[in-house]
Parts: C-alpha cells; structure tokens; sequence
C-alpha cells in the first residue's frame, strides 16, 4: 500500500477510520481528553502522540494488514497507541486485562502478531510466549510508561497515513469464548466507521459533548462504542481508568452523557449523592453489553428524572439496535434497529422468518456487520444465511411496535421434556419479587427430564427467603414446566468484565445437583 499526507489523503476518498477522524475535526486544537489528574490533550495533541507510535511501529517493521496484539491498562498513551495502528494500517488486537499467560499463548498463536504489547510487570513470561511466535515486544504501563513510549519519544510528531480501502481490516476482536475457542472477529475499516457515523446522528453527539468515559478499552463497548463516536463528532471526554461511583457522580456536573454497563448504573443508585441534581448537566446515559433490568430503569427514572437509552450490539457487529433518542425508551427492551440496519427474527431450526411476535433467534445485516472470524473460514460461514443475515445466537422477539425484547442466548434455551423453555421470563418473575436481588436461571441435566430448570439466586440483602416460599410465590405465574425444579442461592453471580452473568460457569458449577453431573 502507498502513503500519503493528510490532505491528500483526503483528496484520495482514504478509507483509513483515522483519516474520517481528521477528516471530521473543523478545529484541532479542541480538548479531546482530560484525565482525572488534571492532564488535558487537544486533538492535535493525540494526532501527534499517534503519528509518533505509527513512526516508532514501523521502524519496527509494521507493515499493512500486521497484527498488533496488546494486552495493557487503559491509558491516554494506550487511547494514541489505537490510533496509531489505525494510522500505519495495521490490524488493533485488544485482550482484556484478566487473561492469564495461557491464554495469552492461545491469542499470540492465533493472531501471529508481527508486534505484541504489554504491561512490564508481565514482559517476562509473556515476552518468552511471544518470542516462540516471533512477535517482537514492547512494553506499556498504566502510567503510559515503557518501551514503546520510549521508542515513540525520539519519533517525528507527523505520519503520513497509511491508504486503506474499507474493507481492509482495522481490528481483531475476539470473543469472550463461553463455549470452545474464542473466534477472532474481523472489523474493517467501513464497519467501525459506518456505525460510528449512525451512532454520532441518533444520538445527536456534538462538538459540545463531554463524555464521561469509565469503561474498558479492550471491548468494542468501550473502544469503539466510545471513542469512535466521541472523535468522529469532535467532541471530548473525561477518560476514567476505571469506575467510581462517587467520582462519576461528581464528574457529572461538567459533562453531557455517559456510556456505561447496567453495574454502573446499580452502583449509582446505590449511593447517596444521586439525584436529579446531580444530572442536571447530563443529556444523555446509554447502557449496554448486558441486559438492564426493567427494575433498574425504572428506579434510575424516579431518581433523576431521566430515562436510560438502552441498545444492543455485540463484538462482530457493533451497535445493531437503540431505544429512540426522541420517542419511549421502553425499559427492558433495545430499541429498533439502527438505521442502515436489518432485524429479523428467525426460527432456530429451521432459519424461517417469524414475523407474528414469536420468540426465534435474532440475525442482522448491514455495513456493521463484520467480515468473518480470523483464520476460520468454515466457522463463519456456518453463522452466515445464504442472503447475507448473520445468525447472532442471541434469542429475541418484535412486539407490535417495533422493539425489539431479547430473551437470552440460544445456548442457553433449556428444553425440559420436550417444551421449550427461556430463560429470561422466568427471571423476569423471580427478580420482580422483593426478597430478590437478582437470578439467573439455567438447564442442568436431569434423568426424566433431559433438562431441569434451575434458577440460581441472589437474596436482597437482609433477607432470609427460603426455596419452597419463593417456589410458591411464583407457581401460579408460570406453567408447571416452566417452574424451577431447584433454587439455589448464592452470594454474588459470576460476571465478565462487562457485567454479563456467565451462565457457563454456573452450569459447570451446579452440573451435578441432580446427579446427571
């Protein structure tokens, strides 16, 4: 691939993300981030910043299409490293921060980086992992510390970008991997940039919002949900290196919105300081990554006065549906599909369309949807239909007026002597009853009945609910083949780093409680 400056580039139609960033900037010296120490960088600033990694990349030896894989700590120098593989085109592989050496390994092997990036504490161990794979390293710290900062240092301060077409890959995002091996998911260029640009329109971002960005950066949530939809509008964010209720709280009174995952919104109902006054600056709270519960939108409206705007995506596509920034945001539902979006419910066998309100399993089609799974062919066309939808397992329905309910993943359906049964409206019963905080409910094996119903729960706190008194609550609101066979209670729900229960884990741990484990 050739390069070539900015404003050529521009000329040129450059399909580049990074280059529809400059492109969207009438004023570069505006703030992009402020950091909670009180660090201010502008645009120009960050443009600088990532034109020095690009530089410090390629000296390297990145070329196009080269796998960077980066496993750090949320950090502006971590924000300018993602834009600075944009920059040189190479290909942005995030790991969330949890994972261990093993399945570091895993990932290295898989996405064979030409560069792997990592916090100095771990250099050593993963530093053999990735030399087995012939990935050079380079280090980065919270603090934006380490040898790529040094590197970036002593490199010039402008780049000349990298031409790319839209299909060219931006990033690799893997999945979290629940079942089997996780699946790197391809995005390209066009699919982080036209979901960008419809998230910027239906949620009337501006150059005068100030988002208060507290997720993660290794999650599309956080990485392109965010970020994206904050630089293609040229407007700023407080960039948070992790949640805290009362300094999210306090940062309210100087910014306009907040991204955020249904914890955060569990958190900040929990504490004191919230009220409508507190939000009084606020326009807008988005929530997403997992189901809110119609209880917590409910509860954060008769607080503050406002409603929170629901929406659903997911790693291979992004953004796909929103509640109406205008219009009823209906609690526990995400909306309608986005513009340039498709929806449709399907039947899970036979891949049929149900368009009279039915429960089937949801797929979707549109330039978000992303190009397959790195190195596996033969998976991906597996989650394709021959017209285009892709089949994205989670299970859901339309109601009349067009939003669409999701009611679980299709791997999580219990199929109990022959009927099936979802999940989610049997939690819908069980958290609806005061004496619980929350559940989730799951299959297990069972002699009789292939699979018994199962909820697992979480008491609200101080109380002393028994099984056969909660069983007896809800026996007259559901059908006897839908009523848990056991009740099993436990202190807190397994989660992932974005807050959704992982099923999975219960599944494993309960396997034997009816002695098929």
């Amino acid at each position: 691939m050739a390069s070539l400056s900015l404003t050529k580039a521009k000329t040129l139609k450059n399909g580049n993300l990074f280059q529809h960033f400059v492109d969207a900037i009438a004023d570069t010296s505006t703030l992009l981030i402020e950091t909670p120490t009180g660090e201010r960088y502008s645009y120009v600033d960050m443009f600088s910043l990532s034109a020095q990694i690009a530089n410090a990349l390629v000296a390297r030896g990145l070329k196009p299409g080269d796998r960077v894989t980066v496993q750090v700590e949320k950090s502006v120098m971590s924000m300018a490293l993602y834009l600075g593989v944009l920059r040189c085109g190479g290909v942005f592989n995030p790991l969330n921060t949890a994972y261990t050496d093993t399945e570091i390994a895993y990932f290295i092997s898989d996405a064979k980086p030409t560069i792997f990036i990592c916090d100095p504490a771990r250099a050593s161990g993963l530093g053999a992992i990735a030399a087995e794979h012939y990935a050079q390293v380079l280090t980065l710290d919270a603090d934006g510390k380490g040898t790529l900062a040094d590197h970036a240092s002593t490199q010039a301060a402008s780049f000349e970008n990298i031409i790319c077409a839209p299909d060219d890959l931006a990033a690799i995002l893997y999945t979290s991997g629940t079942t089997g091996r996780s699946k790197g998911a391809m995005l390209s260029h066009h699919n982080l940039l036209s979901n960008a640009k419809t998230l910027v329109e239906v949620w009337r971002f501006a150059s005068s919002d100030i988002l208060i960005h507290a997720l993660p950066t290794y999650h599309t949530h956080g990485l392109f949900v965010a970020t994206n939809t904050v630089m293609l509008s040229g407007a700023s964010m407080i960039y948070l290196p992790r949640f805290d209720a009362g300094q999210v709280i306090d940062l309210m009174a100087r910014a306009t919105s907040m991204m955020g995952v249904p914890t955060f919104y569990t958190r900040l109902l929990d504490h004191p300081k919230l009220d409508q006054k507190a939000v009084k600056s606020m326009r807008l709270f988005i929530s997403g990554s997992a189901p809110l519960l119609a209880d917590t939108h409910h509860a954060w409206r008769e607080r503050t006065g406002m409603a929170i705007l629901e929406r659903y995506g997911m790693t291979e596509t992004n953004m796909n549906t929103s509640n109406p920034y205008d219009g009823e945001r209906i609690a526990g539902t995400v909306g309608v599909a986005l513009p340039g979006v498709s929806v449709r419910i399907a039947d899970l066998e036979t891949g049929l369309p149900i368009t009279d309100g039915g429960i089937g399993v949801i797929e979707v089609k549109g330039p978000n949807v992303f190009r397959g799974y790195w190195q596996m062919p033969e998976k991906a066309a597996e989650e394709f239909r021959p017209d285009g939808y892709f089949i994205t397992g989670d299970l859901g329905r339309i109601d009349s007026k067009g939003y669409i309910h999701i009611v679980g993943r299709a791997k999580d359906l219990i199929i109990t002597g022959g009927f099936n049964v979802y999940p989610k409206e049997i939690e819908e019963e069980l958290d609806a009853l005061d004496s619980i905080g929350e559940s989730a409910v799951i299959g297990l094996p069972h002699r009789d009945f292939g699979e018994a119903v199962t909820a697992v729960v979480v008491l609200a706190s101080g109380d002393a609910m028994t099984e056969q008194a909660i069983l007896s609550l809800i026996a007259e609101r559901l059908a006897k083949f839908k009523q848990p066979k056991r009740i099993v209670f436990v202190k807190d729900l397994p989660r992932n780093a974005m807050g959704k229960v992982q099923k999975n884990v219960l599944r494993t741990e309960f396997a034997g409680l009816f002695g098929e484990g």
